[in-house]
């Protein structure tokens, strides 16, 4: 098991996860080293302030931040490992996911303190509650989303299925059926084809959604807008691609992730979906998506 420094990776890979009402871990002047000291299980005896307790607004928040940072961090990767494929270098499968899971780690464990801190929260008072939250999913949606976004950020990375993981539930019950089902081994050709329609309906969709932004008076160019449609995007965009691979080739993210991983050796799919990313990142830059 993961280690507390790697808190949020633990939490995607779904090893471990975040009570409701757990008090944030703050250094108060007035606070005496008996308080600072006192036992997890003596925290049900003290009456906490609403201010003193983890909202899901405040996890929503952490997750969102970290999600945007290593979400840059992805590309970075994402673009390292293009130019490899592309100049002909191949890396074994299994070493290049090692070795992608490990640098994303890196960065996360760099970043995620920051973020803690800005939040004024202690990573095991986050985590415990996280887990509280998404026990009520239905009640807390927006935790849901954004928790499950990051899961499905570290899940490209590291290939594991683990979004919708929770203690009590295991894995979500859309990812069981995914996890029964027989798994479809796609050739290299077919690969092409999937990859060629998830990249177009990525595109398309966020380039729709940069036009509803503007139609509605959204300025792009504002940081503050632009990470809102980035979070938005991430979601929709990917949602939208996964639900018209399934329907129209029967093929699920676990198989794509396979086939890409088994195929990516191959000069051809590796050059493919080198063009389909520049190509992608070309229109969006065109359609005035920030990027």
């Amino acid at each position: 098991m993961p280690s507390s420094t790697t808190t949020i990776a633990a939490i995607a890979a779904g090893c471990t996860l975040l009570a409701y009402g757990a008090t944030r871990l703050t250094s108060s002047k007035d606070a005496s080293s008996s308080t600072t000291d006192l036992a997890l299980t003596d925290l049900d005896d003290e009456i906490l302030s609403e201010e003193d307790c983890i909202s899901a607004d405040d996890v929503v928040a952490i997750f969102d931040k970290l999600f945007m940072t290593m979400q840059q961090i992805v590309l970075q990767l994402s673009q390292q490992v293009q130019q490899i494929q592309m100049s002909g270098q191949m890396i074994p499968e299994k070493q290049l996911r090692q070795l992608l899971k490990a640098e994303f780690e890196r960065a996360l464990l760099a970043c995620q303190a920051q973020v803690y801190e800005e939040n004024d929260v202690d990573a095991d008072c986050l985590e415990e509650a996280t887990w509280e939250f998404m026990e009520e999913a239905e009640k807390y949606p927006k935790v849901k989303r954004a928790v499950e976004r990051f899961q499905k950020l570290y899940e490209s990375i590291s290939g594991e299925d683990v979004v919708g993981w929770t203690p009590s539930k295991g894995k979500s019950s859309s990812n069981s059926s995914e996890g029964g089902a027989e798994k479809k081994e796609l050739s290299a050709e077919e690969l092409i084809k999937a990859a060629t329609m998830y990249f177009e309906t990525l595109t398309e969709k966020m380039v729709e959604m940069a036009k509803e932004y503007k139609a509605a008076g959204k300025d792009l160019k504002d940081p503050q807008v632009s990470q809102h449609y980035q979070l938005e995007a991430s979601s929709e965009a990917n949602d939208a691609a996964e639900e018209r691979l399934k329907n129209e080739m029967g093929i699920v993210m676990s198989d794509f992730r396979a086939a890409v991983d088994r195929h990516s050796r191959v000069p051809a799919v590796g050059q493919t979906l080198g063009m389909l990313q520049i190509k992608q990142q070309q229109e969006l830059m065109a359609a005035g998506v920030p990027m």
